[in-house]
């Protein structure tokens, strides 16, 4: 009788459990709204706010719109950016890219228009479920030949997206505007020398805000014009490598044989001293590479015409800035 009590205890409690309601999953939904905070007659700044609206914490989210004819993003910030079209797609940066249900993220566009109200047509979110993206993220390091406009690295960009490389540029600084939308996260700090920035500690908070997998470093022009000699810019990329591997053990390091400068138009020694510091490079990054971490030198020097790939015979023109993609793509793809 006792077993028999048993039996029917144990059955009836099988049947409780599997009658138990099972909580539902956790679904992400987010809210996604643009406002405009500049207009002029030809362009336009705006903010994207993106919002987890649902019950669970994400990793990851993309903002989509279209804008009408004659309005189009040349720029952005504080996100990667793709275009088809007129249609953007938005990605989250490694560091904004996870929402606690409640919370928010913004990122910045730029863009040109004709006239006429700036349109966000469509615009929705969405969440990456595994917190994960498939895209590369690239830090472009260096002083104004990287960062102002520097718009190599918008060339760049449009290359590896049509070359079908999913590439997200990362880094503190936007972009300016170079004629198409692309992603123009970068380090690309005007009239930095890279000693300093290796005296005074500056990349480790840029490599926490960016988290990238690559670098493209293009540093040491002004150290050059400064008259810094090729032993102390070369301690400086020890300095800088070393914080990059602590940020990352298995990073990246694309570092440039920079391109030369005319001394007619900068300094009587500085032609020599780019000479200097570019013959030195392939025995420091030799020394310096590994399996896990490799370091790469990319010759940006070699067929770079002053007078034709410059504007002042330092930074870049359109011919220069085409040759300096067309490098730094070679060694990316490679």
């Amino acid at each position: 009788m006792l077993r028999t009590l048993l039996r029917a205890a144990l059955a009836a409690a099988l049947v409780a459990a599997a009658l138990a309601p099972v909580p539902a999953a956790a679904s992400p939904t987010c809210a996604a709204e643009a406002a405009v905070t500049s207009s002029w007659g030809s362009g336009f700044t705006a903010l994207v706010t993106v919002t987890n609206t649902g019950d669970a914490p994400v990793q990851g989210w993309t903002a989509s719109w279209t804008h009408p004819e004659g309005q189009a993003v040349t720029s952005a910030w504080n996100a990667g950016l793709g275009a088809d079209g007129a249609a953007y797609t938005a990605r989250s940066a490694a560091w904004n890219g996870g929402l606690a249900p409640g919370a928010s993220a913004d990122f910045g566009v730029q863009g040109t228009t004709v006239g006429g109200e700036v349109e966000f047509t469509g615009l929705t979110c969405g969440f990456d479920t595994d917190g994960k993206g498939d895209a590369v993220r690239i830090m472009p390091l260096g002083d104004s030949i990287t960062g102002s406009p520097g718009c190599w690295r918008a060339l760049l960009w449009r290359d590896l997206a049509d070359a079908g490389q999913e590439a997200d540029f990362v880094g503190t600084l936007p972009g300016d505007g170079c004629g198409f939308a692309y992603d123009g996260d970068h380090e690309g700090h005007g009239g930095y020398l890279v000693t300093n920035v290796a005296a005074q500690g500056l990349l480790p908070g840029w490599l926490e805000h960016a988290d990238p997998d690559t670098v493209l470093m293009h540093f040491g022009t002004n150290d050059v014009w400064s008259g810094v000699p090729t032993a102390g810019i070369l301690a400086a990329y020890d300095t800088l490598l070393a914080q990059m591997r602590a940020h990352d053990p298995g990073i990246r390091l694309l570092v440039a044989q920079i391109i030369p400068m005319d001394p007619d138009r900068s300094c009587g020694t500085c032609g020599q001293g780019v000479r200097d510091l570019n013959a030195a490079l392939p025995d420091w990054a030799a020394a310096n590479t590994t399996p896990e971490s490799p370091v790469t030198v990319v010759d940006q020097w070699t067929g770079f015409d002053t007078d034709e790939d410059t504007y002042d015979g330092v930074h870049p023109s359109a011919s220069g800035d085409r040759r300096i993609a067309d490098r730094w793509f070679a060694a990316l793809v490679s």
